[in-house]
């Protein structure tokens, strides 16, 4: 993404979850990235967050410490990190609320020449009481989003 992010990313031995601190007016911040295996093993889940005191994710508090971008840009160096390890694996995430998963089409929608080089993007929707994934439009609003990371073998 063209963000800076947070350099100082603390990685678990097996990739599925990071650490690393927002930086702003509102003081330092924890936050957490943890990808979690569904129902479905090939899909994880990306939950992102305030990292509480008892381990769990805080995905719904917004905190204006002005590093949106930052963090977002931060949040997808994860994404190619758990990728590179887990490479058969394709991750799904939504906003916690509608505001936030516009937010991360948006974010997609700036960046995505740039991410189709890495990954491919869906957009998950429900219909007929069954979620399904289509290329991702930039003009639709999605539920959520499923990526798989695009790796070269040649």
């Amino acid at each position: 993404m063209q963000y800076g992010k947070y350099e100082s990313l603390l990685i678990s031995g097996d990739s599925l979850e990071f650490k690393f601190v927002s930086e702003g007016p509102k003081g330092n911040i924890q936050k957490v990235v943890q990808f979690m295996e569904t129902s479905n093993p090939a899909i994880y889940n990306l939950a992102f967050g305030n990292l509480l005191p008892d381990g769990k994710v805080d995905d719904h508090v917004k905190n204006n410490n002005k590093d949106k971008n930052k963090i977002l840009a931060t949040v997808v160096a994860t994404i190619y990190e758990f990728t590179a390890r887990h490479a058969d694996k394709l991750v799904f995430f939504t906003g916690s609320t509608p505001a936030r998963a516009r937010l991360y089409r948006m974010a997609f929608t700036r960046n995505l020449e740039e991410l189709k080089n890495d990954f491919e993007i869906y957009g998950v929707n429900l219909s007929n009481a069954a979620y399904f994934a289509e290329p991702f439009l930039k003009e639709r609003e999605y539920f959520g989003f499923l990526i798989k990371r695009k790796f070269d073998y040649f």
